[in-house]
């Protein structure tokens, strides 16, 4: 058994490992996740004792304390008990010796005695275990390719059969195919020992490690089973992460985190970057505790909720425009909501803007967990509205400078010199001019996409957490609709916006959203991730929507295409009746 207990490292002031705790017992595999700088190669190299910087808590293997032992004693276990793959494999392969002579004296160093022609045997079973032919143990490192001598250094980490492997970055810098041959090769070798596989790859832990630890600024603020926490991250830092990484399966432009790492601040490591601080983060460290079926280190819990619709019905005379809707919309996410004209899309998003009436009943809209009675100054700061038609929503009568500050005057926020700096600072976010010129236009006097961006400045200038886009670039040519996604995700990054984003345009949604709800006739009739829904929908009439945007990729209708359990083949069953995408 491997036990880290209360693990913290320091380099001269900066603390690195600020208290790490693991378990790991024979046969698991636990990959360790995180930005540069977050300390994995540092964790690695303390179970390895080859650190030379202050480090406190406790290492222990089979109850023995690594961090107590002297560096005699270490070289006993180092290399028979644990090994390690490093990162940098230039480093690691001495450049004077042939790889077989490595591999040797990696043998050689933990037997007393031992018959030259045994190692010679077990250097080259090792060699071919590995995949490398035995001419090639002849060759010294600069004759090899980089795979080759990922190899070597793998025979060479496996030569004493350790019960502790540490796997340092493995695939790095590997070509896609050598990448996927060095990774088939070691969940060959790895069986029955403890792993640690630390690495940024996000597709090369999942293949390597059952279970993953995520760390940040040098503690671990997520930890669960690989499978769930890469379908359903529960830490807004996770969930950045997995948004930043290509995935072929992710049909989301990628998106990064905004701010950067810093080690030793007061309260949350993350808080300075998270969408969803509170005044505790700031002052109070969070402990990593069990949630459901995983470990959050996180003062909300993880992930929280900011608009919750329950059974919400809006109607017209005795036509239910809303029929008894269902929807959450997380912090700092976008969901697409899409669907056919009349299908009820944008009576539910003014619904919860507050200009229709939600039905008398049962129904009701939370915003941040308190349900919402009426629409005062406060929800106007915490929601705002893009409309389709930028020219129809903004005031004729009003310049640029007038309808942006507009709800600034509503709110009562500042002088009108304060007002018209935040102004300036919001049209430098939607990239237009801030010269007085440009200030006093009227929307008659500007493009289609100026007029969308004033709008979209307008919505942004109250620092809202969620914008409701309704259609927000239906209007518009292919060039500047493309500029304005991106404009909108990019704003996302940065302010940790949540987003309704409704639109007819399935292929649109796919590309802006991470979960995507299908609306028919007032009612959502599916709905999950949006690569799960536009690769293997479950609904004839999401099957129908794609069939017409890309008719030779839609799927087979009247039947529906689930991964098997090892995420590769498909299988054909039936459609389940009409009902929503359970998560």
């Amino acid at each position: 058994m491997l036990e880290i207990c209360d693990l913290k490292v320091s380099y001269d002031e900066t603390e690195i490992l600020a208290g790490v705790d693991l378990d790991l017992l024979r046969g698991d595999s636990l990959a360790i996740i995180g930005e540069s700088g977050a300390g994995k190669t540092t964790l690695g190299l303390a179970v390895m004792g080859l650190l030379e910087e202050r480090a406190s808590g406790r290492i222990l293997l089979d109850g023995k304390d690594i961090l107590s032992l002297d560096e005699k004693e270490m070289r006993k276990m180092r290399g028979k008990d644990i090994a390690m793959v490093f990162q940098n494999v230039e480093d690691a392969l001495d450049p004077l010796m042939t790889v077989s002579d490595q591999i040797q004296e990696a043998i050689s160093a933990h037997l007393e005695k031992g018959d030259p022609r045994e190692v010679d045997d077990r250097v080259r079973r090792l060699l071919k275990s590995v995949g490398l032919n035995e001419d090639k143990g002849g060759s010294f490192p600069h004759q090899l390719s980089g795979g080759e001598k990922q190899r070597a250094l793998i025979a060479m980490a496996l030569a004493n059969d350790p019960q502790v492997l540490i796997l340092d970055e493995p695939t790095a810098s590997l070509d896609a195919v050598t990448k996927a041959e060095i990774t088939c090769l070691l969940r060959e070798r790895i069986r029955e020992k403890i792993v640690l596989v630390i690495t940024h790859d996000i597709s090369t832990a999942a293949k390597l490690a059952e279970k993953m630890a995520v760390l940040y600024a040098g503690r671990i603020v997520e930890l669960g089973d690989t499978k769930d926490l890469l379908e359903n991250p529960r830490h807004p830092y996770t969930r950045g992460l997995i948004r930043s990484s290509p995935n072929m399966t992710t049909t989301k432009d990628l998106q990064g985190i905004p701010g950067r790492m810093v080690h030793g601040v007061p309260g949350c490591p993350f808080s300075d970057r998270c969408t969803q601080r509170i005044d505790r983060c700031r002052r109070e460290v969070p402990l990593l505790k069990e949630a459901g079926d995983r470990m959050i280190a996180c003062h909300r819990g993880g992930i929280v909720p900011l608009l919750e619709l329950s059974d919400v019905k809006t109607s017209f005379g005795d036509f239910a425009a809303v029929d008894g809707v269902d929807l959450t919309l997380y912090e700092g996410e976008t969901i697409a909501l899409v669907g056919e004209s009349g299908s009820g899309k944008t009576t539910l998003a003014k619904t919860v803007i507050g200009l229709f009436e939600m039905d008398d009943g049962e129904g009701e809209i939370r915003l941040e967990g308190e349900v919402l009675t009426r629409r005062g100054r406060d929800f106007y700061k915490k929601v705002q509205m893009i409309y389709q038609n930028p020219k129809e929503s903004i005031s004729h009568r009003m310049n640029v400078l007038e309808a942006i500050a507009e709800p600034l005057e509503v709110q009562k926020a500042g002088s009108p010199s304060e007002r018209r700096a935040i102004v300036k600072r919001v049209l430098e976010e939607v990239e237009l001019p801030t010269d007085d010129a440009f200030l006093k236009k009227y929307p008659h006097q500007i493009s289609g996409g100026e007029a969308q961006r004033v709008a979209i400045a307008r919505a942004l200038v109250l620092n809202p957490k969620l914008l409701i886009a309704d259609e927000p670039t239906s209007a518009l040519d292919a060039s500047v609709q493309a500029k304005i996604l991106k404009l909108l995700l990019n704003l996302q990054e940065k302010r940790g916006l949540a987003i309704l984003f409704i639109t007819h345009d399935i292929a649109l949604a796919r590309k802006v959203s991470d979960r995507m709800a299908v609306m028919l006739k007032g009612k959502i009739v599916e709905e999950g991730p949006t690569s799960d829904v536009t690769t293997c929908p479950v609904h004839p009439y999401t099957m129908k929507l794609l069939e017409v945007v890309a008719p030779h990729l839609a799927p087979m209708r009247g039947a529906r295409e689930t991964r098997d359990g090892s995420g590769g083949l498909w299988e054909v069953s039936e459609v389940p009746p009409l009902r929503a995408r359970e998560l």
